[in-house]
């Protein structure tokens, strides 16, 4: 007698529920989709904010001349520009990110900007990174840790690359205060697509994007998790009403 066949282990991708082993494949199909337009999608989808957002990540940072930093789902670069004028000569920032179409427009954007010399450019899984363990004195994910198939891999993996002493920092789209929810349903699964449509020709990849915001842990979770994964004296700052929050942890 035949014996079942096992159940396939399955996780989200948006509300739709895929084997665990093509969720990277799919999240992969949608950066390959968006990447070109990535940077505009994102003033038009944040009217902007999302600079502030990321200007107050790198402010929280506080990466100093000297200090390696480690930039996860770095994508197009903006962080990463940042961090490698900060850090100087002496220092060094790897650009990281699993896509090598996102990857591709942050090489360009780093030429453009005259960055050149303590940049690496590294396509690699953040559920498993290929660094030595204690290299870096700063770990960011800026927008990527939803699209992780196994996010607590993930933090294990920051937090083992991270020096002792050293800061992760986590911003991502969260859950926002209860005021605000009609609003950011409206906006998310009717404008974003929308927008999604009219200016990239792709409205299934921003209902995606959409979706994956909602299945994303909320501020209180992401927290135990990372806490959970070794990192100390965690916490967070809710900004834009937790529409986006920072979550911050070290490794002591």
């Amino acid at each position: 007698m035949n014996k079942p066949d096992a159940p396939v282990e399955t996780t989200h991708f948006g509300y739709k529920d895929v084997p665990v082993g093509e969720k990277a494949d799919h999240v992969r199909d949608v950066f390959d989709s968006v990447a070109t337009r990535y940077d505009i999608m994102n003033d038009l989808m944040s009217a902007g904010l999302h600079r502030l957002w990321k200007r107050h990540t790198i402010d929280q940072a506080a990466a100093r001349p000297g200090h390696h930093v480690l930039d996860l789902a770095g994508g197009t670069g903006d962080l990463a520009i940042k961090f490698a004028r900060q850090v100087g000569p002496n220092g060094h920032v790897v650009l990281a990110d699993i896509n090598a179409a996102m990857l591709e427009q942050g090489r360009r954007r780093l030429t453009d900007a005259g960055i050149a010399g303590n940049v690496t450019i590294a396509q690699v899984n953040a559920e498993s990174l290929p660094f030595d363990e204690a290299s870096f004195d700063r770990v960011t994910i800026a927008f990527g840790l939803r699209n992780v198939t196994d996010k607590n891999a993930a933090l294990r993996s920051m937090y083992r690359v991270l020096k002792p002493g050293g800061k992760a920092l986590i911003l991502e789209f969260s859950k926002p205060i209860k005021s605000l929810q009609p609003a950011y349903d409206l906006y998310s699964f009717k404008v974003l697509p929308f927008i999604g449509k009219l200016v990239a020709d792709d409205e299934d990849s921003y209902q995606y994007l959409a979706e994956s915001i909602r299945m994303h842990p909320d501020q209180e979770t992401l927290l135990g998790m990372m806490q959970d994964a070794g990192f100390e004296r965690c916490r967070y700052q809710n900004l834009a009403g937790g529409i986006v929050a920072l979550h911050i942890g070290y490794r002591i």
